[in-house]
């Protein structure tokens, strides 16, 4: 017996050393796996040895592996969350056993609007709250093994971190990109705070039905729009999924039409509306204006339009845009003429066109849009085909017909001679359009970052309100803020952190709860008063930027070094849920975009490769959610499974992309696999691989290591598991055969994997230990079997080697008793030889 000598690990730059097992004898060797024991030591063990540090080394390439880092909820991980950064765990320990040097890094996206909510409920400080959900999440995923360089962990609540997204703000700012706007919005007095289109249902809070009207709000926006063509173009060169990459071009919304200019009779206004059917012009017997159009009530019966446009404020966007069965609307008392026909057409208000849409003005064409279609049906308006096709509404192209001198012309001709023509009459011009809007970027809340930007405040006379002539801090008249004018805190005074409160709610001003705190909203400089921004960033921002300050989290001086930029950027793979296709992957382009364009960052697209993982359902098919009951907490599997046998299970389950449901009793079967695992190990002996081994071994290294470069750890594992039952089996399984198996099994199962390689009577890591290496030439069996038919049947089975000769084949195939039986005496019409596959023999 070979005494194994427990040997203290040495710490020092990259000296993976491990403990190893100490003196005991063959029969302790083979005792059960002690998963518990075992998974504590080796997690202590990465950590006190910082095993996965991120460090640059001169001549070798990199990885940078990315999760879509975590909101930290207070009801901590399910076994759906563990998928994605077991995968990314995979490919980090896989890569820097290929020699590469990794970053994987962890944080935690923690602004937002759930921990004030929760703050609200409870008057428990949202700090606090994220400060113990952080705390929850660090836990669960240490107890996964997963390989993070935790001393590049960030918060987006951090105010070192705070400040560098502040800085990026007034970039922005400096560059004209951020500006303020009056911008409708859903504003619910009740619940005193800005709504999304999702949260308004026939117009009312989803949250207590309260009433919300659509009303115009001062607004920081972020002109994402600048930079559309760019968002398109570079979306050509990436790495990502086709779904993906189609979401983010529709968002874009890329549109080449015409620019069509109405008339109003009677009167110098004009109508103007965007068209991608100019083709389809002399069909419009109509023109819609939504209701918050400018001219909406300027052009007669005012009552009605009002009272319209009032109801329409109560909706949102999504309830005015659905696909609803009746159209409503009203007509103004005005006409436009139409700009080619000259021909009188009547103008109404509708609520399915949004004033913040394009124009806010369609041409209605009922013969050839289904939405004008339904409204002229409704209103009982003429409907005029102009392309010749099936039935009405026809939105095909077509020939044009009805159309005067465009008669005949095909649709992509008469799109170019509509447009011509309307430019002939200064009607009209070609345009191109995006659905993508700017990007509304303020909140009415606490719990994020305040935006930096301060405004003048103004005495009765308009001028400074100097220090000595009035406190705004306490009394609300004799003043104004002059929002005209903002300007950027300096940099020197960044973080611009919140102040301290107990009362969060965001009360009836609209200004949100940060304006109710005077003595942090205004404040002297220089003996006048000023007022500080009170609307806060939403939490968009943090996730914009933070897998730059991953790189570089420490510096004081800049948000990223060039040098660290140089050396980590860009992400080579990011793993995320698909509900992130378009928002944030958007955002955080345009701010990588942004910066690139300023020289701040060197590459000009910040994710290489995007791997969206499929959801892990509830075991019955569903969602996982607290009011299903079909949650599964992983720290219960881990209590009575270990955490490598939750890991080997997700990624077991199918492809990584696909939709699985949750089977727990199905966990006992990669239980086993990891018990044979650590059997074949703990009983290998300093023999060599005979032949069938040695060519299951090498199939097996090349089989996993192509399985792991595609991401197909389901695969991988299965061929782990043919090897791990074959070496398991034996009664004295090879040394190096066992050693390649733990090597293989360690990126899925790590701490299985250094436990065994500790058991085989290895000091160091294996973490930072090479990758396998297969021989091709040894990977090709030196026999195989092979089936031998007789007109189509199997009738017998022979062994020889895969690249025999027909000679060799035929002369074993009719020897075989089975084949003569069915053979003998008849007429051998044809013999049908794939090497290595089948003999087929036709007899007559």
């Amino acid at each position: 017996m070979r005494a194994l000598m427990l040997c203290v690990a040495a710490r020092g730059a990259r000296a993976l050393r491990a403990p190893v097992a100490t003196r005991r004898s063959l029969v302790a060797r083979r005792a059960a796996y002690d998963v518990a024991q075992v998974e504590e030591k080796w997690q202590r063990f990465w950590d006190d040895d910082k095993t996965f540090a991120s460090t640059r080394t001169a001549g070798k390439d990199k990885k940078y592996i990315l999760d879509m880092f975590p909101y930290p909820s207070g009801s901590g991980l399910h076994v759906g969350h563990p998928e994605g950064y077991t995968a990314t765990d995979i490919m980090a320990r896989y890569w820097r056993m290929k020699g590469f040097d990794v970053l994987h890094p962890m944080g935690w996206d923690a602004f937002g609007l759930p921990a004030e909510q929760h703050a609200i409920n409870t008057g428990t400080h949202p700090r606090e709250t994220t400060l113990k959900n952080i705390g929850t999440f660090k836990r669960q995923l240490k107890a996964l093994g997963l390989s993070y360089d935790w001393d590049r962990e960030l918060s987006t609540t951090d105010p070192d971190y705070v400040k560098w997204t502040q800085w990026i703000f007034l970039q922005l700012f400096d560059a004209g990109l951020a500006q303020q706007k009056e911008v409708p919005v859903n504003w619910c007095p009740a619940l005193g705070t800005v709504l999304a289109n999702e949260e308004v249902i026939d117009g009312l809070s989803e949250r207590g039905d309260h009433p919300v009207v659509r009303a115009p709000l001062r607004q920081w926006v972020l002109k994402i729009t600048e930079y559309a063509d760019k968002l398109l173009a570079g979306l050509d060169g990436l790495d990502w999924p086709a779904g993906t990459l189609r979401s983010q071009r529709e968002w874009i919304g890329r549109s080449e039409g015409t620019s069509v200019k109405f008339q109003v009779k009677g009167s110098q206004d004009e109508v103007e509306v965007f068209t991608t059917r100019p083709d389809t012009l002399m069909g419009a017997t109509y023109v819609v204006l939504a209701p918050e159009h400018p001219l909406a009530l300027k052009l007669g019966n005012e009552a009605s339009v009002k009272e319209y446009a009032d109801a329409a404020a109560r909706k949102s966007d999504m309830d005015r845009t659905a696909d609803a069965k009746t159209k409503t609307g009203v007509p103004t008392a005005s006409f436009a003429i139409h700009p080619i026909s000259g021909e009188d057409v009547p103008i109404w208000v509708a609520d399915y066109v949004l004033g913040a849409y394009g124009t806010g003005a369609v041409m209605a064409v009922p013969a050839h849009d289904t939405r004008d279609y339904a409204f002229a049906e409704a209103f009982d308006l003429p409907i005029v085909r102009v392309v010749d096709g099936g039935d009405l509404p026809y939105t095909e192209p077509g020939t044009c017909v009805n159309s005067g001198e465009f008669d005949g012309l095909k649709t992509g001709k008469a799109k170019k001679a509509v447009t011509y023509k309307l430019s002939q009459l200064d009607r009209g011009e070609k345009k191109v359009t995006y659905k993508l809007r700017d990007w509304v970027f303020s909140r009415q809340r606490y719990w994020g970052e305040p935006i930096p930007i301060t405004f003048p405040v103004l005495d009765s006379t308009g001028a400074p309100l100097r220090e000595d002539v009035l406190d705004p801090r306490v009394t609300d008249e004799g003043f104004e803020i002059d929002f005209s004018k903002p300007e950027a805190v300096p940099v020197s005074q960044l973080p611009l952190q919140l102040p301290e409160t107990d009362d969060y709610a965001p009360g009836e001003d609209p200004a949100g709860c940060l304006a109710r705190i005077k003595d942090w909203r205004f404040y002297v400089e220089d003996g006048v008063w000023r007022a500080r921004e009170t609307n806060t960033m939403p939490q968009w921002a943090g996730s914009c930027w933070y897998y730059l300050r991953y790189a570089d989290n420490s510096n004081s001086d800049e948000f990223i070094s060039q040098q660290n930029d140089k050396d980590w950027l860009p992400v080579d793979l990011y793993v995320g849920g698909a509900e992130h296709a378009v928002l944030h992957l958007l955002y955080a382009r345009f701010w990588h975009l942004f910066l690139y364009d300023q020289k701040k960052v060197q590459a000009p697209e910040p994710f290489k490769k995007l791997v969206h993982q499929g959801l892990i359902l509830g075991a019955d098919g569903e969602k996982m959610s607290k009011s299903r009951g079909n949650v599964v907490n992983p720290d219960e599997v881990i209590a009575e499974h270990g955490a490598d046998a939750l890991r080997l299970y997700e990624m077991f389950m199918g492809p990584l992309e696909a939709v699985k449901p949750w089977q727990t009793a199905q966990v006992s079967g990669v239980v086993r696999f990891r018990d044979r695992v650590y059997a074949a190990c703990a009983k290998a002996a300093d023999v060599p691989c005979d032949e069938e081994t040695e060519v299951l071994l090498h199939k097996s290294m090349r089989k996993v290591t192509t399985d792991i470069d595609q991401l197909g750890f389901n695969t991988a594992i299965s061929q782990l598991m043919v090897l791990s039952k074959h070496l398991e089996s034996m009664k004295e399984p090879p040394r190096e055969a066992c050693e390649k198996l733990a090597l293989m099994v360690s990126p899925f199962a790590p701490h299985l994997g250094e436990e065994c390689w500790s058991v085989l009577g290895h000091a160091d890591s294996l973490a930072g230990h090479d990758w396998v290496e297969w021989d091709e030439a040894k990977c090709v069996d030196a026999t195989v079997t092979m089936a031998v038919q007789v007109n189509g049947k199997v009738r017998a089975k022979i062994s020889l080697a895969p690249d025999a000769a027909e000679d060799a084949a035929r002369e074993l195939a009719f020897a075989a008793e089975g084949v003569q039986k069915f053979t003998e005496g008849k007429d051998i019409k044809k013999v049908i030889y794939v090497p290595g596959k089948i003999l087929n023999i036709v007899a007559k």
